[in-house]
């Protein structure tokens, strides 16, 4: 991307931060419970979405990176937005090839007798192990012209579609719906599935993680929203399905939390902070695709229960929240240490859940992590006190920097910004 464009975003985002203040100002009887911290500059952002760039080179980081980016950068193209299904049949030169660029790169790189968008090491949605094989050296002078990752999975789906729908020309089309297809196809009828349904996140045994959530049914659901047609509904029905099949598993009704893993070998019991995270944050993605669909009228009961389940997991979640606005790694343990990642995706899950149902219940839990979390990144635009993403039980190590707590920073902000436009337009 060119530094004008991405100045231009940057000062987009800004400029919505001030003008969010400025409404808070005029209609003080409106806004009074809520104070937000001070916005981080343009340049601070900046420094947040290069480093998440650069540093994003597993499979899942860089799904989770062009959700971010879309998002932050790109809100109108994404699910959250009115109107945002389908989108486009067309963009500017100079529109989200940020994103597009990296769903162009991965479809070049894949097989053609290779079903998920994914080599796998094992991994169905979400490859929670794997390095990429040729890690893309991502620069924040010119993403677009980032090399390819040698994998990617079902999370960056949604960007296939996208460029998919967006190419003028058929031909090139082509390449982008066959591959999204042949994932749809590995999902629905090649993985492995649990007794009750649920989609294995595991390939080499039946095994449910709450990363999942995240990574296959907005996907699901997204390619439903954009066929359309009774086929499209039933897309949209099985993505809801995997969220209610993974939920019956893994969420721990006596005390609100998800745990991480079960079944096969290797389960985790507890209530990791980053997999209640995946579980909000992809339950949302999914309800709002839903919404924006032309099935929304006929999937009330669906939005109804997903509407549910988030606010079960917001209501289990903020209720450990330490005083500082932190939440621990493992969320009901005491002895566990403070984590911002799984921080700030919760965060950005509670402002969009509150912008889509105006159920500000826990915004201000959400305010005081987002304050520690502006607070907690450095000049350099580095987001410090994350669990390491490889091992799930202990910090980054000194020097090392969580990928996808980068990404979550700007799904945060973008979060943000949505909420404090819907609060607006209430008043």
């Amino acid at each position: 991307m060119h530094r004008e464009g991405k100045n231009a975003i940057l000062y987009s985002y800004f400029r919505r931060c001030i003008v969010s203040s400025s409404l808070r100002a005029l209609c003080p009887a409106r806004w009074s419970q809520f104070t937000l911290p001070p916005p981080l500059s343009a340049e601070k952002l900046s420094l947040v979405r290069a480093n998440a760039i650069n540093i994003s080179t597993h499979s899942w980081e860089i799904g989770t990176l062009a959700e971010a980016l879309t998002e932050f950068e790109w809100p109108w193209l994404g699910v959250f937005a009115p109107g945002s299904i389908p989108p486009p049949s067309g963009l500017e030169d100079d529109q989200a090839m940020d994103v597009l660029r990296i769903a162009e790169k991965v479809v070049a790189q894949k097989p053609a007798n290779f079903l998920p968008l994914i080599d796998g090491d094992g991994a169905v949605g979400d490859p929670a192990s794997e390095l990429l094989h040729s890690p893309p050296s991502l620069t924040v002078a010119d993403a677009s012209h980032a090399p390819a990752p040698a994998h990617t999975h079902a999370g960056i789906g949604a960007s296939v579609l996208l460029r998919n729908w967006t190419l003028d020309d058929n031909d090139q089309s082509e390449c982008f719906a066959t591959a999204a297809a042949q994932q749809l196809e590995y999902l629905l009828h090649v993985a492995p599935r649990a007794p009750n349904g649920a989609i294995s996140h595991r390939e080499n045994q039946v095994q449910l993680w709450s990363d999942f959530i995240y990574m296959a049914p907005p996907f699901i659901a997204y390619y439903g929203a954009l066929q359309g047609g009774s086929a499209g509904h039933r897309l949209l029905r099985k993505a809801y399905a995997q969220v209610r099949s993974y939920r019956e598993v893994l969420f721990d009704e006596d005390v609100g939390l998800w745990r991480h893993i079960a079944l096969g070998n290797g389960t985790d019991p507890t209530h990791w902070g980053t997999g209640n995270a995946w579980a909000a944050a992809g339950a949302l993605r999914v309800l709002a695709t839903i919404q924006q669909s032309c099935a929304a009228d006929s999937m009330i009961s669906e939005q109804d229960d997903l509407v549910q389940w988030v606010q079960d997991t917001l209501d289990g979640v903020w209720q450990f929240q330490q005083a500082n606005g932190t939440l621990l790694n493992y969320i009901d343990q005491p002895d566990s240490f403070a984590d911002t990642s799984s921080t700030a995706l919760l965060a950005a899950s509670t402002f969009r859940f509150a912008s889509m149902t105006g159920d500000n219940t826990h915004i201000p839990a959400a305010i005081r992590a987002l304050e520690l979390i502006r607070c907690s990144i450095d000049d350099q635009g580095w987001l410090n006190g994350t669990v390491d993403p490889l091992k799930f039980s202990a910090p980054s190590p000194p020097g090392r920097h969580s990928p996808e707590g980068q990404s979550f920073v700007l799904l945060l902000e973008a979060a943000v910004s949505a909420w404090c436009s819907s609060e607006s337009a209430e008043r």
